[in-house]
């Protein structure tokens, strides 16, 4: 499977993750949020952010638990909680921010 993004095609598996993180482009968040019929906004990218640099530091895509309380130390608990983040992303904060956070799809999601 793949999706058009940025003029190039780029790779993901079955769920829609891709397969190669270094073909993530701003554009490729924006293509998978549509599929999802979700439009990004700032809200969306302070968590796209986030995840990027969470990643970049742990290597590791963090399960919800982890990421709800990771972001509620770094952005405040009015954004640091499920009901905020099912909210921007309702098919699962952890698991549709990382993907399209151009990241592995978390650990401890089914």
């Amino acid at each position: 499977m793949a999706i058009e993004a940025d003029g190039k095609t780029i790779e993901t598996d079955e769920e829609g993750y891709l397969t190669d993180l270094s073909s993530w482009t701003e554009g490729a968040a924006k293509v998978l949020a549509a599929q999802d019929e979700i439009e990004l906004t700032d809200s969306h990218w302070e968590v796209i952010t986030f995840l990027r640099d969470y990643y970049n530091e742990y290597q590791i895509a963090p399960a919800v638990r982890v990421l709800t309380k990771a972001i509620g130390k770094k952005l405040g608990k009015d954004k640091g909680n499920s009901k905020y983040l099912y909210e921007l992303f309702p098919y699962g904060p952890a698991k549709q921010a990382c993907r399209f956070a151009g990241l592995p799809k978390p650990t401890g999601c089914v």
